[in-house]
């Protein structure tokens, strides 16, 4: 039979950098914290961490057991399971369920923070989910290196694909922008392109070329076959916001340059919500963070949750002093 476990100072779902960060912030501030994780990582698919200071190139997994390894050094306590529903105030208190399966069936907390990150959503190209995270890639701080002087392919789906063209142009003089479904580019991005010698090739990309389990190639609609050794794409980037939107803080669309790139939970610089005694951190509240900046925003909002709690703490111990007083 299930038990239900409650009181917690800090209730945190999602187990990722910004989760464990804050968790770990917390736990060495002597709040009793609880982590609930899914354990659905967003860098699953990558084989390695890349420009974090001291931890350059770790494996992600192994990174999170570091953490949660640190966590639970201090006292801070872990959960696996998918919460369902998170219902409550800062006043009253917050309310936790979990679905079906979980080992406990709620837990009840002071403050929430959420670190459940995003969904990339790829472009509908046959191999490209596949190849997501190897050779099939959107972030050139994170794998430009890796990739560096071989032929790259940028998968065009928008007007930004020519920023992203030029981008890796750094770390290739092979580079490729695959016009696809992109609208046509002007006269100006079209010299843009020809002055750092990127060749543009009108017509959709059909499917990518494997061999031996590498990429090999860009097929075209027609069938010609563009060598390549890296494909660039443009994920949108996708809040997952549902337990914050259930609690009043929705995710809204995030632009750049003038075209939504994606969804995010609008937070305060310290991770709070419009919502009083919930926060939110890492890839939910910014998706182009990367993961030393989402671990920084979960040490800058598990600080501020202490503070908050312990303004709280302070309310309390006044208004009881003055009753013991009278």
């Amino acid at each position: 039979m299930k038990t239900h476990k409650v009181d917690f100072d800090v209730v945190v779902i999602g187990g990722g950098p910004a989760g464990l960060s804050a968790a770990l912030t917390l736990a060495r501030a002597r709040r009793s914290v609880l982590v609930i994780d899914a354990g659905e990582p967003r860098n699953a698919p990558a084989s390695h961490v890349h420009n974090y200071l001291g931890r350059e190139g770790i494996e992600p997994g192994e990174l999170l057991a570091v953490g949660r390894e640190e966590v639970a050094g201090y006292g801070g306590e872990f959960m696996a399971g998918r919460v369902a529903t998170a219902k409550g105030s800062a006043a009253d208190g917050f309310r936790v369920v979990l679905e079906e399966g979980a080992a406990v069936a709620e837990v009840t907390a002071s403050r929430l923070l959420v670190t459940t990150g995003l969904v990339d959503e790829l472009p509908p190209v046959p191999g490209v989910a596949e190849r997501f995270g190897r050779e099939v890639l959107h972030c050139p701080y994170c794998h430009g290196w890796e990739v560096r002087d071989t032929p790259v392919g940028v998968l065009a789906t928008g007007p930004l694909a020519v920023h992203q063209a030029q981008m890796w142009r750094q770390w290739s003089d092979d580079v490729t922008l695959f016009r696809h479904t992109a609208p046509d580019f002007d006269d100006e991005q079209y010299e843009q392109l020809a002055a750092r010698d990127i060749a543009v090739v009108d017509g959709e990309v059909a499917a990518l070329e494997v061999t031996d389990d590498r990429l090999t190639g860009v097929t075209l609609a027609g069938g010609r076959v563009i060598p390549v050794s890296a494909v660039v794409v443009a994920p949108l980037f996708t809040a997952r916001g549902g337990l914050l939107a259930d609690l009043g803080a929705p995710p809204v669309d995030r632009e750049m340059a003038g075209q939504v790139i994606g969804s995010h939970v609008p937070t305060d610089p310290a991770g709070a919500t419009s919502v009083p005694g919930v926060w939110a951190a890492g890839n939910v509240a910014d998706p182009t963070e990367t993961v030393i900046g989402s671990a920084v925003a979960g040490l800058r909002a598990g600080a501020a949750i202490n503070a908050d709690l312990t303004a709280e703490d302070t309310r309390r111990a006044v208004a009881a002093r003055r009753r013991d007083a009278a």
